[in-house]
């Protein structure tokens, strides 16, 4: 694949702030690009210089080996399009916001409504067309924000942190509808993260973000054999746990976290390890869990996070766990700061990192 955007040495401060220093890469035509780092690191900077809504302070971007500068910047902007994290969709119905970008490049309204169509298909919002956007769900104004986007088919793509902070059902629709339109379509797409499972289900290529810096670039597999401390320091990864293992006899692990607490892996591997539980994969209950599921802890709730539609709880369990619900699920639990519940989740939700 030839390279679609190349920065060389690109650079980016702010008064006596160095958001980017030095980058250098390429995005490749065709490809799934994710950029890995916390809050913090440049990833929303870099996506906009790339964008071209922002000027590098030093260095080179070249749209298809051309130099962008003021004189094709324009053209750039047609090529691209970018998902921001925070939804801003006008104080309109769905159709509209959708229309707005094909109106401005003066489709007909015969044009703009196939477009519309096409790009509410692809985010499965179909009949939606007269709701308004502003009362949708958070994660179905995020579909309307995608949709909005699609329909003007960019040649590439950009999108920044694209599901966070929405419900599980609306995260699996936009990863589905970035992988069809990667695929069908070859739409390159860079999406910053910091989720690196996501990056590992999407992309092709990790560029691993810290501190304005590139510090590596390769196959996201590349990127999670990075030193465990590195990855927890980036990722800011909740639920990462460090120990000694054993293989079963039954063909799964055995982790020794410390206080007295052992997780039960289905991968096999012994020896110094660390893991990762996802926090939508642990279940909370109120009452003692009986399921098939092999980890099961008693704790109690230090912190409450409420997240629009979902809700994040810490519960301290020897070992602090973080794990996510709905928020109908913590309504009908009805549970508080200490608060004691049951947790548990299965053998093949605990990664290896």
């Amino acid at each position: 694949m030839k390279p679609l955007i190349s920065l060389q040495s690109v650079s980016k401060t702010y008064r006596d702030i160095t958001a980017l220093d030095k980058v250098n890469l390429e995005i490749l035509e065709g490809e799934v690009l994710s950029l890995l780092g916390p809050n913090g690191s440049g990833k929303t900077t870099l996506l906009k210089i790339i964008a071209g809504i922002e000027k590098p302070t030093n260095g080179e971007v070249r749209f298809k080996s051309a130099i962008v500068n003021e004189g094709n910047t324009a053209q750039l902007r047609r090529k691209t399009t970018m998902v921001f994290q925070k939804t801003a969709l006008f104080s309109a119905n769905v159709y509209e916001n959708i229309a707005y970008g094909l109106k401005l490049r003066g489709l007909s309204k015969i044009q703009t409504q196939g477009k519309v169509k096409e790009a509410l298909a692809k985010v499965r919002l179909e009949g939606y067309e007269k709701r308004q956007a502003k009362k949708l769900s958070g994660g179905e104004q995020q579909r309307v924000a995608l949709a909005r986007a699609l329909a003007l088919e960019p040649e590439m793509l950009l999108l920044d942190e694209p599901t966070a902070n929405i419900d599980p059902r609306n995260v699996s629709i936009i990863e589905d509808a970035l992988t069809r339109v990667n695929k069908q379509e070859r739409t390159t797409l860079v999406i910053a993260t910091h989720n690196m499972f996501q990056a590992e289900a999407l992309a092709n290529r990790a560029a691993l973000l810290l501190g304005g810096r590139i510090v590596k670039v390769g196959l996201p597999q590349e990127i999670f054999r990075s030193p465990p401390r590195l990855l927890e320091e980036y990722a800011r990864l909740e639920n990462v746990f460090s120990g000694t293992s054993r293989v079963t006899g039954e063909g799964t692990t055995i982790i020794d976290i410390g206080q007295g607490l052992q997780i039960e892996a289905a991968f096999q591997k012994g020896g110094n390890i660390s893991v990762h539980i996802r926090p939508e994969d642990i279940i909370l209950s109120v009452r003692p869990i009986v399921s098939s599921a092999r980890n099961t802890f008693e704790g109690r709730i230090t912190e409450i996070s409420d997240l629009d539609t979902l809700v994040k709880l810490k519960i301290y369990a020897g070992k602090y766990f973080t794990a996510q619900v709905t928020k109908r699920s913590f309504n009908e639990m009805q549970v508080n700061m200490d608060s004691k519940v049951f947790l548990a989740f299965k053998a093949s939700a605990v990664k290896i990192i």
